[in-house]
């Protein structure tokens, strides 16, 4: 590890960086910021908890002037991730050069506010941005630098198109720095289109997409076993912090309610709650909670010191996905678990994660019979309905699955729905089915 006092920086930043106890660098950090203060063009692949977001941040602050109009542009896919750069540029002492954050679900008019006094950084969801930039509320013309952060997240939820309309009015003269886990093929065509003579880095072991302190784990249970799954997992293993991922809203919230009723500390994380709720929820389970139940909402950028576990109660969509969930485990090198509770007809799910990700998933027995009666229950529709799992139905086996370079099952990527059109709020986009058979409806607030 190199130290920051020896990368070049002004006295003052090592200085920040040495108040909040960062005294070398990590190896992405080694490897980026070098080749940013030479304005150079950067791809990089990198695993999440691996101090992705100080790798922009110093070279920005390194280099960035105090003009009126915005120097930098930070794109990423959710809100939650926005406000966590946001706070980590304030302990480098931004707040100097004046940092806004902007994304839908907020009032546009109190942003356009703080848009007006000036910031130097700007950091934002693609519609919100794209939506202030409309209404000539965001100036691009002066950017010297633009980040994409969690730019697989961003292609994943459907902002690609988003992201090169952006660009394409964004000066050809700008830095570009480009952060993913992965590397999908359409994330490296858009650098191509956008970056010049772009630097590739591939930071970390091999090919290796799941960091390695990681045990993974799974149990096949019938789907009116899974919450006893879970609570058998639970008094089994006894995790100290875990995020438990569930795939839609309605599930979360069943969980979280079920796991009240049986007296354990449960906080809830979805898009259906306002800002205020969900980063209420953020700074209770950052501030000792023990278990929190979110969507997809939580799984990419979110920091959390301390996961011991991720429990998936339902099987990711895509191997991928699995990759992101995970990752909220074993942060900065430390070890940690994840399980997944999967159905028999899921079993084949197991198979394409361990090919995807390149890793060993370990099946584990689990003793159910305990809580053979405990039901889990959430109103819906104005009736209490049994809930077994997926969206209270257990269904969704013919989700398309990656397999060996190929997708099968009874499912595929219908692309039905596609991007809709922007919320009342002028903010991120609305997205409908992904899967001719999971319907689910891509929340603009996720």
């Amino acid at each position: 590890m190199k130290p920051f006092s020896e990368m070049g920086l002004n006295p003052s930043l090592v200085e920040a960086l040495k108040k909040i106890n960062f005294i070398n660098a990590t190896d992405v950090q080694e490897q980026v910021i070098p080749l940013a203060l030479q304005r150079k063009d950067i791809v990089v692949r990198a695993k999440t908890g691996t101090g992705k977001t100080c790798a922009f941040l110093i070279p920005i602050k390194q280099m960035g002037t105090q003009t009126r109009d915005p120097e930098a542009l930070i794109i990423v896919p959710t809100r939650e991730l926005a406000v966590q750069i946001r706070d980590m540029a304030n302990k480098l002492r931004f707040n100097h050069h004046g940092v806004a954050v902007v994304y839908g679900g907020a009032s546009i008019n109190v942003q356009m506010d703080e848009l007006r006094r000036g910031p130097n950084i700007v950091i934002g969801t693609p519609g919100r941005i794209i939506d202030l930039m409309e209404r000539g509320a965001l100036r691009v013309q002066s950017l010297k630098f633009l980040v994409l952060d969690e730019a697989d997240t961003m292609l994943d939820i459907g902002f690609i198109d988003d992201i090169e309309h952006i660009l394409s009015d964004t000066p050809s003269t700008k830095q570009t720095l480009l952060f993913s886990a992965t590397m999908p093929e359409k994330i490296l065509s858009v650098a191509r289109r956008h970056m010049h003579d772009m630097t590739f880095l591939k930071i970390g072991q091999g090919e290796e997409l799941v960091v390695n302190q990681i045990k993974h784990l799974y149990a096949i249970v019938e789907p009116r076993q899974k919450f006893g799954a879970l609570l058998a997992y639970v008094k089994q293993y006894n995790p100290k912090k875990a995020i438990i991922f569930a795939q839609t809203q309605y599930a979360a919230s069943a969980i979280h309610d079920a796991l009240k009723e049986q007296g354990f500390d449960a906080i809830l994380l979805h898009g259906g709650l306002t800002q205020s709720r969900r980063e209420a929820s953020l700074r209770q389970f950052k501030g000792g909670g023990r278990f929190l139940i979110a969507t997809n909402v939580a799984a990419r950028g979110i920091d959390i010191v301390g996961v011991s576990d991720v429990i998936n109660f339902d099987v990711p969509d895509d191997p991928h996905t699995y990759v992101h969930r995970v990752g909220r485990s074993a942060r900065m090198n430390a070890e940690g678990r994840a399980f997944t509770i999967t159905v028999p007809q899921e079993s084949e799910a197991v198979k394409d994660i361990e090919y995807i990700a390149r890793i060993r998933m370990d099946r584990i027995s689990l003793n159910t019979a305990p809580f053979a009666n405990i039901r889990v229950f959430s109103r819906g529709g104005g009736q209490r309905r049994d809930f077994h799992g997926r969206g209270g139905g257990g269904q969704g086996h013919g989700r398309d699955r990656w397999n060996r370079g190929e997708r099968r099952g009874g499912g595929h990527r219908g692309g039905g729905g596609g991007r809709d059109h922007r919320d009342h709020h002028g903010g991120d986009r609305s997205y409908g089915n992904r899967s001719s058979n999971d319907t689910r409806v891509r929340s603009r607030f996720r």
